[in-house]
């Protein structure tokens, strides 16, 4: 992997944004791309490295973004259609190019999701627990023992837990409500809890904003200790995550949904090309075809009655 590639899957990681890394494992000449060649691919699509040429490119780009919205790696053999079928096994996307060359490659796509986050806030132990813990999991974790702009580095996969010990319980507990955050958690007894949530029920914060509030976090372990209280309030949080039960919750207006891709078939080669990245195109009796490179742009021209015949 090029240091530079490397570079931008670390920052991208430590920023808590999705990317995907599609990384060549095998290819058969002419193929350009060489086996270990990686790219980073992102959802608005730039590709960072390289991969192979104009028809490899835009296909593994197309397997990534698929791979990112379900989570899930996946093996793409990309070569002529006729070898398809001896190509196919479990785990396997089979992918027809037929472009000029006679080459093939197969590609590991792999999407890098980024990890839960732990914003624990306050200067108790109960805080610094939870987020060292947090970080033993692999999961992002943040500490603010004032509890100042903690909000700009929560988004909707951030479980926020307030633990001043009764320091700045309300004022911190109000500011994590008004931020998108999975899991809002209050480390406090049943009765201090029902305290603060009452506070902020009387400065007029609605019912269903406080009904998001954990009170008290945690599983209910009995008397323990601190760091338990802190693997009580993971645990929960786990739980929670496993039972589908903490999806994002928006804070303001809901979030736009991505635009959906428009695909069309490459009526010479076949291929699948995304309309919104179609460097070729044309128009025949009023309709526009588009291509996966020049070559293919060119046969059409060449004899459209053809190929336009074919197109679906």
């Amino acid at each position: 992997m090029k240091p530079e590639v490397l570079r931008l899957a670390a920052d991208l990681s430590a920023r808590g944004e999705p990317f995907v890394l599609a990384t060549v494992v095998w290819r058969r000449a002419p193929s350009s791309g060489k086996e270990g060649a990686t790219a980073l691919i992102t959802p608005d699509r730039p590709v960072r490295g390289w991969l192979g040429g104009a028809c490899a490119e835009p296909t593994v780009v197309r397997e990534a973004l698929k791979a990112l919205e379900e989570g899930s790696p996946r093996l793409l053999f990309l070569g002529p259609p006729e070898e398809l079928e001896g190509r196919a096994r479990d785990g396997v996307v089979t992918v027809p190019i037929a472009c000029q060359s006679e080459g093939a490659l197969e590609v590991y796509v792999e999407p890098v999701l980024p990890q839960p986050q732990i914003v624990a806030i306050g200067r108790s132990p109960v805080a610094g627990a939870l987020a060292s813990l947090a970080t033993g999991l692999g999961w992002r974790s943040v500490l603010s023992e004032d509890g100042a702009g903690f909000e700009s580095a929560v988004d909707e996969r951030s479980y926020v837990v307030v633990a001043t010990q009764g320091h700045f319980d309300e004022d911190a507990l109000e500011h994590a409500l008004a931020t998108p955050a999975a899991y809002v958690g209050l480390v406090a007894s049943r009765k201090r809890a029902e305290a603060v949530l009452g506070y902020l029920r009387d400065r007029g914060t609605p019912e269903e904003t406080l009904a998001r509030v954990h009170a008290p976090a945690g599983l209910d372990l009995g008397h323990v200790s601190t760091d338990e209280i802190a693997v009580a309030i993971l645990a929960e949080i786990v739980q929670l995550k496993a039972d589908g039960r903490l999806g994002p919750v928006t804070a303001g207006e809901a979030p736009t949904a991505s635009e959906p891709r428009h695909e069309e078939i490459d009526p010479v080669c076949g291929m699948t090309v995304d309309v919104a990245d179609a460097r070729y195109r044309t128009v025949h009796d009023g309709r526009t075809y588009y291509f996966c490179s020049a070559g293919c742009l060119d046969s059409f021209e060449s004899d459209p009655a053809r190929y336009a015949t074919v197109a679906p």
